[in-house]
């Protein structure tokens, strides 16, 4: 894929596992009030809609918050945990399967000031980018964003000819899943080896 935005059809695959790999190395990026910022993604967890008993849309079927997620792929999936953090996801799939990724971890790129302003840090350290909250908070992402579409000007994913091999990708259970039973063991959280930026580890 040449470099630049993604397209929606990356987003249509009906597997999210591939997709989430293929998410590492790509460019989560956000323009605000003319502030872009930006960040190379580095940790991601995937979502199965048909059969994931770790995925909202699983778990609650098509309700309120949940419908973005069974429309069509490309679209921001946003949602607040624990009533503070607002968390950051990609429906993927096609219209009525309601799979997403969830995007954990960045490495910081463009407009660095404004993110450590955003998170209150002076210097870049894994607490700038590594974690779903702080991701959505380091590029100013919040439930304002939930349906946006990932092809706009706001929020979108590019892709930088940033190459990352299946064997720099480590593969592990997903976080903060225990209520999905044998769902919970599925090594769905995808994270590139070595990068200082991925949320810790389980």
């Amino acid at each position: 894929m040449s470099a630049g935005k993604l397209d929606q059809s990356f987003y249509s695959g009906n597997d999210p596992v591939p997709i989430a790999k293929a998410l590492l190395g790509k460019v989560l990026c956000t323009n605000f009030d003319g502030v872009l910022t930006s960040g190379m993604i580095v940790e991601t967890e995937a979502y199965n809609g048909r059969t994931d008993k770790a995925c909202h849309s699983h778990i609650h079927g098509k309700t309120e918050r949940t419908k973005i997620m069974f429309g069509e792929p490309g679209i921001s999936y946003v949602y607040l945990c624990y009533g503070i953090h607002h968390l950051f996801n990609v429906v993927t799939n096609t219209e009525g399967n309601a799979d997403a990724i969830l995007i954990r971890g960045i490495e910081p790129l463009d407009g660095i000031d404004t993110i450590l302003e955003r998170r209150g840090k002076s210097k870049l350290e894994r607490s700038v980018g590594g974690g779903p909250g702080i991701v959505s908070q380091a590029l100013g992402i919040t439930t304002k964003n939930y349906g946006e579409d990932l092809q706009g000007n706001l929020i979108w994913i590019e892709d930088k000819g940033i190459s990352i091999k299946p064997s720099q990708i480590i593969s592990s259970p997903r976080v903060g899943v225990d209520y999905a039973g044998e769902d919970a063991k599925l090594p769905w959280r995808f994270r590139i080896k070595g990068n200082k930026f991925t949320s810790p580890s389980k």
